[in-house]
C-alpha cells in the first residue's frame, strides 16, 4: 500500500494548495490532497530532486 504524507511547506502557505508527496519504488508520487482520487504523477527520484531545486531557486521558466 501506498503511504501519502503531506508536504511539510503545503502548511505553511495557509491556504488550500497542498501538495501530497510517496516514496515509491526509484520514484516519488505526487498528489493533490483536495482530490486524493485524481489524478497523480510519478517522478523519477533525481527528476523530483531537480524539480524542487528549481522551484526554491525561483526558476519558474521550467523547460
Amino acid at each position: 500500500m501506498i503511504q501519502w504524507r503531506k508536504s511539510s511547506r503545503s502548511a505553511d502557505s495557509g491556504q488550500a494548495d497542498c501538495v501530497e508527496l510517496a516514496r515509491l519504488t526509484r520514484a516519488v508520487g505526487v498528489r493533490d490532497s483536495k482530490d486524493p482520487g485524481g489524478p497523480k504523477v510519478a517522478l523519477p527520484a533525481a527528476s523530483f530532486r531537480d524539480l524542487v531545486t528549481t522551484i526554491k531557486r525561483g526558476d519558474h521558466d521550467m523547460p
